[in-house]
């Protein structure tokens, strides 16, 4: 069979895991646990995390969507003055790791097919490494992956293309045979920085038009993948 890769690193956040069911709930109950009650102070929160209180979900202009778990948690600290950065940080991480998962497709069939092709497989997110793998853990997949690193894995973050090329060497494979599968410009604005193939997903808040400048398709989700693989 010839494939168009041999290797794919996938985003987590509205890639692996649908972001809009994942994360519009942990977003508004995190800000009413840090606001304490305070409706003043959940506003001003919301307003500085780009989350709408009414929607009860992130707007697709909110910083804290592709940012990392720092970004977002500087996003709420700078309304919470009685709160240092760091503990809003690690509150977050905590929080992040018990976060209510909605995988975009049955994670561990669509991911024994690439392994079935022999597929090197990654995760590279902006969230913490520690939330990364606390969530692939609970789908039952973290031991399908052959890479899994956070914002705070020491490769950097991204747009930067450093963490992704550190899954190539990982796996010692081209970065032009290499996919990036991600949700966000950020994931393929660093796909296409480090040399690999882009593959962009509408499990995210980002449409399509946002996507296909920087992507070699864009797909509905995930599921899409295998056949795009093989359609060479």
């Amino acid at each position: 069979m010839s494939l168009r890769a041999d290797a794919v690193l996938f985003d987590k956040d509205g890639t692996l895991f649908d972001f809009g069911a994942t994360w519009d709930v942990w977003g508004g109950e995190v800000i009413a646990e840090l606001s304490e009650g305070d409706r003043a102070l959940q506003e001003a929160m919301a307003a500085s995390a780009g989350y709408d209180l009414a929607r009860k979900s992130f707007r697709p202009d909110s910083p804290v969507i592709a940012g990392t778990n720092r970004e977002a948690a500087e996003c709420l600290a700078r309304e919470l003055p009685h709160r240092t950065l760091e503990e809003v940080e690690t509150h977050l991480m905590r929080a992040a790791a018990q976060a209510p998962l909605s995988e975009a497709v049955p994670l561990v069939p669509f991911l024994a097919q690439l392994a079935a092709m022999e597929m090197a497989l990654g995760v590279m997110t902006n969230d913490t490494e520690f939330a990364a793998r606390s969530h692939l853990r609970t789908a039952g997949v973290e031991g399908m992956f052959d890479f899994i690193a956070g914002f705070d894995s020491g490769y950097g973050a991204k747009p930067d293309p450093d963490p992704l090329l550190a899954f190539a060497v990982a796996t010692n494979t081209p970065p032009d045979r290499v996919v990036m599968v991600g949700d966000s410009s950020h994931d393929l604005i660093a796909g296409r920085a480090a040399g690999m193939q882009t593959v962009g997903v509408l499990t995210g808040p980002a449409c399509e038009a946002d996507l296909a400048p920087l992507a070699d398709i864009v797909l509905p989700d995930i599921g899409g993948l295998l056949g795009w693989l093989t359609s060479v």
